[in-house]
């Protein structure tokens, strides 16, 4: 086996979190069934990387280590086919094997299906065996050879999944630190500007008066961008408190918080929210919170009395939770590009950064639901949201 192929074994070892992580149950799962299809009573997943062979999840014997010239699994981990022996004794791989004299084991039968990872790189097997010679049928050596499959699909899934978590604490340290660096000359600013537009020159000087009232309101948007991906950092990819949370509490306090937006655009806001749903409290305020602004912003577009109503519906064990509004709404080939991180609403007179609905769909998919967007029947958007109940 060349030195760049065990580099890039190691490399793909390493990356899966093999060696030094506690035992996968899930894994320990698929070995069992792997035994149980080909009927056996030994099964095993051995990870070879370029000196030993580690033995991640077994059932029939307690999982070891063992040096790598020494294991049966990587005299044949160059082939990337599934090998099965009915009797290692007579075939002349494994004749003098430590796993076959006796040294080590008795092994007789033998069948190993390799684990290919999606780059293409062999990291060990998944295989059976007995002490008694053997032999799978047709259907047994697909079921193996599917097993394997399920067992690199497990690894990836928990590489994601720990890249993803590392992302996201990446990702929360970053927007702190950017928000407590740009806070302070911000909060700085504004009070200048508040200063100085307060002046009693001011009252002789109009057009600077103007001006630095633009600014003020400048001043405020950036504060709230800021605001904005600190909180879209914050809420990461999980949940941190589950229990029952009132959606019309909720948004009573959210449409108080509202209030001088939804006052300034002259928006009828009704709401019929009377349902519980699970998951945490702070994150899903933050939605509603999202949702609604969101829907005041864009239903003072068109230049009609602006209206926005939210509704809240159980369904099949869920609650679906929608707010319409009478804006432009949004074409159905930009429904999906509009939930990305810093997507802006197909109107750029629209003030924003483009965080609120990237923010939303991270909330949601943290509780398990899922969040669309459709034709509105008050004219403009719809933005439906399915939650746990």
């Amino acid at each position: 086996m060349s030195t760049i192929h065990d580099a890039a074994r190691r490399d793909a070892i390493a990356a899966y979190r093999l060696i030094d992580d506690a035992p996968c149950p899930d894994l320990e799962r698929l070995v069992r069934l792997a035994a149980s299809i080909c009927g056996v009573s030994t099964a095993v997943i051995n990870v070879i990387d370029d000196r030993w062979q580690h033995q991640i999840a077994a059932v029939g014997f307690e999982p070891a280590l063992c040096e790598r010239e020494d294991s049966m699994c990587a005299a044949v981990l160059s082939r990337r086919t599934q090998v099965s022996v009915r009797d290692a004794r007579l075939d002349e791989r494994f004749a003098a094997n430590p796993f076959v004299t006796g040294e080590i084991a008795h092994i007789r039968f033998y069948a190993a299906s390799p684990l290919t990872t999606p780059q293409g790189i062999t990291i060990g097997t998944l295989c059976v065996f007995d002490e008694e010679p053997g032999e799978l049928s047709p259907e047994q050596s697909a079921d193996l050879a599917l097993l394997a499959d399920q067992v690199v699909e497990l690894l990836e899934l928990r590489r994601v999944s720990a890249e993803l978590a590392r992302s996201n604490e990446q990702l929360a340290v970053f927007a702190a630190q950017v928000s407590h660096d740009l806070r302070n000359p911000l909060t700085a600013l504004a009070g200048f500007l508040e200063l100085a537009s307060t002046s009693p020159e001011m009252a002789h000087a109009p057009h600077a008066a103007e001006a630095l009232a633009r600014a003020e309101a400048a001043a405020d948007r950036m504060t709230t961008m800021v605001d904005d991906l600190l909180e879209y950092a914050r809420v990461g990819g999980a949940v941190s408190r589950c229990e029952e949370v009132r959606l019309d509490e909720v948004t009573a306090a959210v449409l108080e918080d509202l209030g001088p937006e939804i006052r300034a655009s002259g928006a009828d806001v009704t709401v019929d929210a009377d349902l519980p749903v699970r998951g945490d409290e702070t994150q899903l305020r933050a939605l509603v919170q999202n949702l609604l602004a969101n829907a005041v912003k864009f239903s003072s577009v068109n230049g009609d009395a602006p209206r926005v109503m939210l509704t809240a519906t159980p369904v099949d064990g869920a609650v679906r939770m929608s707010v319409d509004d009478n804006g432009p709404g949004v074409p159905a080939s930009d429904r999906e590009r509009v939930f990305a991180l810093m997507a802006r609403g197909t109107d750029d007179h629209v003030p924003g950064l483009g965080i609120g609905l990237s923010t939303c769909r991270r909330i949601v998919q943290a509780h398990g639901g899922t969040i669309s967007i459709d034709d509105s029947p008050l004219g403009g958007a719809r933005v439906s949201v399915v939650l746990p109940g």
